[in-house]
């Protein structure tokens, strides 16, 4: 045993079994901190942080990316429901914040589009959820919890009430949906406005160009 120079303090060698344990503790505590880095904050349920993808108005090549990316399950999703985020600003991460403050598990929807104010015009934001291929938290009204699993939710930034959306968003929008028609068989009688399923809501406005978007479906 050796002591200090230092009065009233004495150090102790270590055996040589104690510094392999705190060397196995020091770096476990390492590789927990880049894990909790890498996987996001605990109040969107540790899940991977949504990625974002860049639509051009005449290339599809970021949305197959997003199909491309995860592991669908046959007959797991069955209809696709549009709303507005009802601001005129945002993007998928402040969404995300305000629905875990509204106790919501991080973003509820699946997707979110941009509308240059808040995040890029025509971008679509991808959550946790469609990550993670989860039942979504974006819909109202009284159908069966079963049937709200089956449905992907996707939110345009803006207020349909006041404003119309931008031809970026429209051409991203029908761009996402189109390929998600082609990819999970999803009728176009099946791609619904929120205000169809739920008497509570607008949702995504009465701006919204209901003709031109049906037209613009896939009628497979």
């Amino acid at each position: 045993m050796s002591q200090s120079s230092t009065p009233g303090l004495t150090t102790r060698r270590l055996t040589r079994p104690q510094a392999v344990w705190i060397t196995l503790i020091a770096s476990m505590t390492v590789v927990a901190a880049a894990l909790s880095f890498v996987t996001g904050p605990a109040g969107v349920g540790g899940k991977t942080l949504p990625g974002a993808f860049e639509i051009a108005p005449t290339q599809a090549s970021g949305i197959r990316a997003i199909l491309d990316a995860v592991s669908i399950e046959p007959d797991r999703w069955d209809g696709i429901v549009i709303h507005h985020s009802g601001s005129t600003q945002g993007s998928g991460a402040s969404i995300a914040r305000t629905h875990e403050a509204q106790g919501i598990r991080g973003l509820g929807y699946h997707m979110v589009i941009g509308n240059g104010h808040g995040a890029p015009n025509g971008e679509v934001y991808v959550g946790y959820r469609w990550q993670q291929q989860l039942p979504g938290a974006h819909l109202a009204g009284p159908m069966p919890q079963d049937a709200k699993n089956r449905k992907i939710g996707i939110c345009l930034i803006g207020d349909g009430d006041t404003k119309p959306f931008t031809d970026r968003q429209m051409q991203a929008v029908v761009q996402l949906i189109r390929e998600l028609q082609q990819e999970l068989g999803i009728p176009a009688e099946r791609v619904t406005l929120h205000r169809d399923l739920a008497d509570s809501t607008a949702s995504p406005g009465r701006l919204f160009p209901v003709a031109r978007f049906r037209n613009s479906l896939s009628t497979r």
